[in-house]
Order: C-alpha cells, then sequence, then structure tokens
C-alpha cells in the first residue's frame, strides 16, 4: 500500500459518498481514504464512551470492518460519515457492555489508583510531544466527566457534529442532546471555558502512526475475511 500521504491526495476533493461509490464498484483500495479522513472522529469517538485509549483501535477496526461489510446498507438518507461514526459509537457501547463498565470515569480512575498506583495512564511519546499542558488539561476534564455528558461534548464541541448529528449517532433525541451539552458545559465552565480559555480542537488528536496502524489493521482484517475483491 502506498503512504497514505501519497495515497489519498490525489482523492482529496471527492466525497465520501463518491468514494464508497466506486469502493462499492470494486475499488476496495480507496476505502483508505475514508478511513484516513474520518480516524480522528472515531478516534474521539470511541474514546467518549470508553474513557481511556484502552480498546479504542480495536473498536475502530471492527467499526470499519463492519461498515465495509454493509455498505450495501449505506443509503444515503444521512452524511457517510454520520452513519459510520454511528457504527463506531455501537461498537464502543458493546465493548463497555461486554466489560461491565457502565460506571462513570472518576470510579474507574481511582480504581486504576488503587490497582496501578496511578492517576492516568501513561501516554505514548507522539501523543506526548504533540499536546501541550493546556489540551492536556482539557483532555483531563472532558474525561471527568459521566460517559453520557462526555460522549455529547466530545462530538458536538470537540468533533463539530451538529445537533441532529449527534442525536442520530447517540440515539438519542435532539433535545436530550441540548440538555446533556448545557449540563456538562456547566460541570467544565469554571475550570476551563471561563478560566483556562483552550480550544476543543487541539484535543484528542488521532496521530499519523496510530492512524497508519488502523488502515493497515482494517485491512489485514478484510483480506483475511476475503472480502476484498481487487
Amino acid at each position: 500500500m502506498e503512504n497514505g500521504a501519497i495515497a489519498t491526495k490525489a482523492f482529496e476533493a471527492l466525497s465520501d459518498e463518491e468514494i464508497i461509490k466506486r469502493v462499492r464498484a470494486g475499488e476496495t483500495a480507496l476505502y483508505e481514504v475514508v478511513m484516513r479522513r474520518h480516524n480522528t472522529r472515531l478516534y474521539r469517538a470511541a474514546r467518549a464512551i470508553l474513557g481511556s485509549d484502552r480498546d479504542v483501535e480495536d473498536v475502530m477496526q471492527d467499526a470499519y470492518v463492519r461498515a465495509f461489510q454493509h455498505l450495501d446498507q449505506f443509503e444515503g438518507r444521512s452524511l457517510f460519515s454520520t452513519w459510520l461514526t454511528r457504527i463506531a459509537v455501537h461498537e464502543a457501547l458493546a465493548r463497555m457492555h461486554k466489560a461491565e463498565r457502565m460506571v462513570e470515569w472518576d470510579a474507574m480512575n481511582e480504581n486504576r489508583r488503587s490497582a496501578n498506583g496511578t492517576s492516568r495512564e501513561t501516554p505514548d511519546p507522539e501523543a506526548e510531544a504533540a499536546s501541550g499542558e493546556m489540551s492536556r488539561l482539557l483532555e483531563r476534564s472532558i474525561e471527568g466527566l459521566p460517559e453520557a455528558y462526555r460522549a455529547v461534548v466530545m462530538l458536538r464541541d470537540v468533533e463539530e457534529m451538529s445537533t441532529s448529528e449527534t442525536a442520530e449517532c447517540l440515539s438519542i433525541t435532539e433535545d436530550n442532546v441540548k440538555v446533556r451539552l448545557h449540563r456538562a458545559h456547566g460541570m467544565l465552565r469554571k475550570e476551563l471555558y471561563a478560566e483556562a480559555r483552550i480550544s476543543a480542537k487541539e484535543a484528542f488528536s488521532f496521530h499519523a502512526v496510530r492512524c497508519d496502524r488502523v488502515v493497515f489493521g482494517v485491512f489485514a482484517r478484510l483480506a483475511a475475511v476475503s472480502e476484498l475483491r481487487g
């Protein structure tokens, strides 16, 4: 497979829907384009549900594989990115339910401190180098929100999805999205929005090495189940 920057550059002007049409027609290698285009969004959506990096890349790969295997079910009634994000959210929720992690982040974090003697996971060198202290502060603060609020903040504020898209991805009403976002802002405002005044767009980056790992992993899994046709 070509280097991602080279492989996707020629298709940057194409919409997701145009690319998926060509993938359906047999140009399966173009699936890389939509993966690289949406890796950050899926990472943020899955991490919002799971509360940490643990299992996130596996969930992303599960979502991409499931989406590829069911491309015939994408009818274009919503954006492909919304359809894909909803699959990722469902995969993350399934992983969380299976592991019986239906608890808030603060309780999970306390358990980790007791078990591991540390308050947070050790960041990988790439993420540590790319993130400033203020971005890390924002990430820790969002992680401290209950899952229902964390997911809405991640999709609306960090990923900048619309209210309707967020509602569709989380399978809740638009009114619920607005209520949860308002309450989440209340929880975060004093610490972050009013005092730190930092940009959510800098947080929860999904860096190149991890992007490559997810893309290659998805294609390897698709090849293993003989889904690739060209």
